[in-house]
Protein backbone atom coordinates (compact mmCIF):
# COMPACT_ATOMS: atom_id res chain seq x y z
CA UNK A 1 0.00 0.00 0.00
CA UNK A 2 1.48 3.35 -1.03
CA UNK A 3 1.35 6.08 1.59
CA UNK A 4 2.76 9.56 1.90
CA UNK A 5 2.57 9.70 5.69
CA UNK A 6 5.54 11.19 7.53
CA UNK A 7 6.28 9.24 10.72
CA UNK A 8 8.79 10.16 13.40
CA UNK A 9 10.45 7.21 15.14
CA UNK A 10 12.13 8.02 18.44
CA UNK A 11 15.63 6.61 18.02
CA UNK A 12 16.42 6.56 21.73
CA UNK A 13 16.90 2.86 22.37
CA UNK A 14 15.71 -0.53 21.30
CA UNK A 15 14.86 -1.65 17.80
CA UNK A 16 14.04 1.74 16.28
CA UNK A 17 15.77 0.81 13.00
CA UNK A 18 13.46 -2.19 12.66
CA UNK A 19 10.40 0.01 13.31
CA UNK A 20 11.62 2.40 10.62
CA UNK A 21 12.17 -0.50 8.20
CA UNK A 22 8.66 -1.87 8.82
CA UNK A 23 7.02 1.53 8.35
CA UNK A 24 9.04 2.25 5.20
CA UNK A 25 7.99 -1.15 3.81
CA UNK A 26 4.40 0.06 4.20
CA UNK A 27 5.15 3.27 2.28
CA UNK A 28 5.66 5.75 5.13
CA UNK A 29 8.27 8.51 5.03
CA UNK A 30 10.20 7.81 8.24
CA UNK A 31 12.33 10.31 10.15
CA UNK A 32 14.49 9.04 13.01
CA UNK A 33 14.29 11.46 15.95
CA UNK A 34 17.50 11.32 17.95
CA UNK A 35 17.81 12.76 21.43
CA UNK A 36 19.70 11.08 24.28
CA UNK A 37 17.18 9.42 26.61
CA UNK A 38 18.67 10.93 29.77
CA UNK A 39 18.20 14.39 28.28
CA UNK A 40 14.57 13.85 27.26
CA UNK A 41 13.22 16.11 29.98
CA UNK A 42 15.89 18.77 29.40
CA UNK A 43 15.13 18.91 25.68
CA UNK A 44 11.41 18.93 26.32
CA UNK A 45 10.75 15.53 24.78
CA UNK A 46 8.40 14.56 27.62
CA UNK A 47 6.37 17.71 27.02
CA UNK A 48 6.47 17.23 23.26
CA UNK A 49 5.10 13.70 23.60
CA UNK A 50 2.41 14.89 26.03
CA UNK A 51 1.28 17.68 23.72
CA UNK A 52 1.54 15.77 20.43
CA UNK A 53 -2.02 15.45 19.09
CA UNK A 54 -1.44 12.60 16.63
CA UNK A 55 -1.26 8.83 16.90
CA UNK A 56 1.53 7.36 19.03
CA UNK A 57 2.87 3.80 18.87
CA UNK A 58 4.76 2.59 21.94
CA UNK A 59 6.41 -0.80 22.19
CA UNK A 60 7.94 -2.27 25.34
CA UNK A 61 9.64 0.74 27.01
CA UNK A 62 7.30 2.98 25.01
CA UNK A 63 4.35 1.30 26.70
CA UNK A 64 5.94 2.00 30.08
CA UNK A 65 6.67 5.63 29.15
CA UNK A 66 3.03 6.51 28.52
CA UNK A 67 1.37 4.61 31.40
CA UNK A 68 -0.29 6.31 34.39
CA UNK A 69 2.87 6.32 36.51
CA UNK A 70 5.02 8.03 33.91
CA UNK A 71 3.64 10.43 31.28
CA UNK A 72 0.04 9.50 32.19
CA UNK A 73 -1.17 9.45 28.60
CA UNK A 74 -2.60 5.93 28.59
CA UNK A 75 -5.23 4.68 31.02
CA UNK A 76 -3.23 1.67 32.11
CA UNK A 77 -0.51 0.61 34.51
CA UNK A 78 2.29 -1.72 33.57
CA UNK A 79 5.04 -3.53 35.44
CA UNK A 80 8.54 -3.40 33.96
CA UNK A 81 10.35 -6.64 33.07
CA UNK A 82 7.34 -8.62 34.32
CA UNK A 83 7.74 -11.39 31.74
CA UNK A 84 11.35 -11.86 32.85
CA UNK A 85 14.78 -10.33 32.46
CA UNK A 86 16.84 -10.33 29.26
CA UNK A 87 17.85 -13.99 29.66
CA UNK A 88 14.17 -14.98 29.87
CA UNK A 89 13.31 -13.39 26.51
CA UNK A 90 11.00 -15.50 24.38
CA UNK A 91 8.79 -15.67 21.32
CA UNK A 92 5.15 -16.66 21.44
CA UNK A 93 1.98 -16.44 19.39
CA UNK A 94 -0.19 -13.43 20.20
CA UNK A 95 -3.91 -13.94 19.62
CA UNK A 96 -5.21 -10.91 17.72
CA UNK A 97 -8.78 -9.71 18.15
CA UNK A 98 -10.76 -10.38 14.99
CA UNK A 99 -7.95 -12.30 13.28
CA UNK A 100 -7.67 -16.08 13.18
CA UNK A 101 -3.96 -15.96 12.33
CA UNK A 102 -1.82 -15.35 15.43
CA UNK A 103 1.01 -12.83 15.38
CA UNK A 104 4.45 -13.96 16.50
CA UNK A 105 5.49 -11.74 19.39
CA UNK A 106 9.07 -11.20 20.51
CA UNK A 107 9.13 -10.51 24.26
CA UNK A 108 12.35 -8.95 25.56
CA UNK A 109 12.21 -7.70 29.17
CA UNK A 110 8.57 -7.08 28.36
CA UNK A 111 6.22 -5.11 30.57
CA UNK A 112 3.02 -6.75 31.77
CA UNK A 113 -0.26 -4.85 31.89
CA UNK A 114 -1.42 -4.80 35.51
CA UNK A 115 -4.47 -2.57 35.17
CA UNK A 116 -6.52 -1.35 32.20
CA UNK A 117 -8.92 1.55 32.10
CA UNK A 118 -12.44 0.86 30.86
CA UNK A 119 -11.87 2.65 27.55
CA UNK A 120 -8.72 0.69 26.64
CA UNK A 121 -9.34 -1.81 23.85
CA UNK A 122 -7.46 -5.12 23.98
CA UNK A 123 -6.25 -5.99 20.49
CA UNK A 124 -3.89 -8.84 21.32
CA UNK A 125 -3.46 -11.36 24.12
CA UNK A 126 -0.88 -13.85 25.29
CA UNK A 127 -2.38 -16.61 27.43
CA UNK A 128 -5.39 -14.40 28.16
CA UNK A 129 -3.32 -11.35 29.17
CA UNK A 130 -3.39 -8.11 27.17
CA UNK A 131 -0.15 -7.47 25.28
CA UNK A 132 -1.43 -5.20 22.48
CA UNK A 133 -3.86 -2.44 23.36
CA UNK A 134 -5.35 0.74 21.97
CA UNK A 135 -6.27 3.73 24.08
CA UNK A 136 -7.70 6.25 21.64
CA UNK A 137 -4.79 7.54 19.60
CA UNK A 138 -2.26 5.34 21.44
CA UNK A 139 -1.25 1.88 20.21
CA UNK A 140 0.82 0.02 22.80
CA UNK A 141 2.56 -3.35 22.71
CA UNK A 142 4.39 -5.31 25.41
CA UNK A 143 6.32 -7.11 22.69
CA UNK A 144 8.41 -6.12 19.68
CA UNK A 145 6.41 -6.51 16.44
CA UNK A 146 9.24 -4.80 14.56
CA UNK A 147 11.47 -7.86 15.08
CA UNK A 148 9.36 -10.05 12.80
CA UNK A 149 8.37 -9.77 9.15
CA UNK A 150 4.68 -9.56 10.08
CA UNK A 151 3.62 -5.96 9.43
CA UNK A 152 0.03 -6.14 10.73
CA UNK A 153 0.68 -4.06 13.86
CA UNK A 154 2.56 -1.39 11.92
CA UNK A 155 -0.22 -1.39 9.32
CA UNK A 156 -2.75 -0.80 12.11
CA UNK A 157 -0.64 2.09 13.38
CA UNK A 158 -0.54 3.73 9.96
CA UNK A 159 -4.32 3.34 9.74
CA UNK A 160 -4.54 5.13 13.11
CA UNK A 161 -2.27 7.92 11.80
CA UNK A 162 -4.54 8.36 8.79
CA UNK A 163 -7.60 8.35 11.06
CA UNK A 164 -6.08 10.98 13.37
CA UNK A 165 -5.07 13.09 10.37
CA UNK A 166 -8.68 13.08 9.09
CA UNK A 167 -10.02 13.95 12.56
CA UNK A 168 -7.66 16.93 12.91
CA UNK A 169 -8.26 18.17 9.33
Amino acid sequence: MERSLRIGVLALQGAFREHARALRALGADVVEVRLPERLAELYGLDGAIRSYPGAIFGTCAGMILVDRRHLDLADLEVERNAFGRQVASFEADVALAGDEIPLRGVFIRAPRVRELGSSVEVLGELDGEPVLVRDGRLLLASFHPELTDDLRVHELFLEMVEEETRVRA
